[in-house]
């Protein structure tokens, strides 16, 4: 009788908590913050692990650290020399896998890795004027161009 009864309240509940949830009328939140867009979100994460990285690097530096202070016998030192090694290593690896990270987005996004897309640099979009050899093009104040 008792293990019904519990099955009784248990199904009972099962069916009822639904209906208390539907009864709150409210706005699903984005929990990431307005705007969020999947590239921002992808940028947040990047940079969150890029900073895990960089601190777990600097952790093994303080290890290896401490650990060449402390050594007592040879092979302790060159514990210690091996973990500063693979610890400078392991930035090396950080900072060229940025590089490789910043390039692959700029090559995504702009299509444009290098910046090489010629920009004039002409006011309000005028065609650059064409100067001699050592001259360098201008714009007077009423925006027509010319050379000095």
């Amino acid at each position: 009788m008792k293990k019904k009864l519990i099955s009784l309240f248990s199904a009972l509940f099962i069916l009822v908590c639904p209906l208390v949830t539907f009864a709150v009328d409210s706005k699903l939140l984005n929990p990431l913050g307005d705007g969020t867009t999947p590239e921002i979100l992808i940028g947040r994460i990047i940079k969150a692990l890029l900073g895990l990285s960089g601190s777990v690097a600097l952790l093994m530096f303080v290890w290896g650290g401490f650990l060449y202070l402390t050594s007592g016998d040879s092979k302790r030192v060159q514990t210690a020399k091996d973990t500063l090694k693979h610890a400078a290593l392991g930035l090396v690896i950080i900072f060229l896998s940025y590089i490789g990270v910043i390039t692959v987005i700029a090559a995504l996004t702009k299509g444009d890795v290098l910046n090489t897309k010629p920009e004039s640099a002409a006011p309000n979009n005028l065609p650059i004027p064409k100067c001699a050899t050592g001259q360098t093009p201008s714009y007077d104040s009423n925006g027509n161009p010319s050379c000095y």
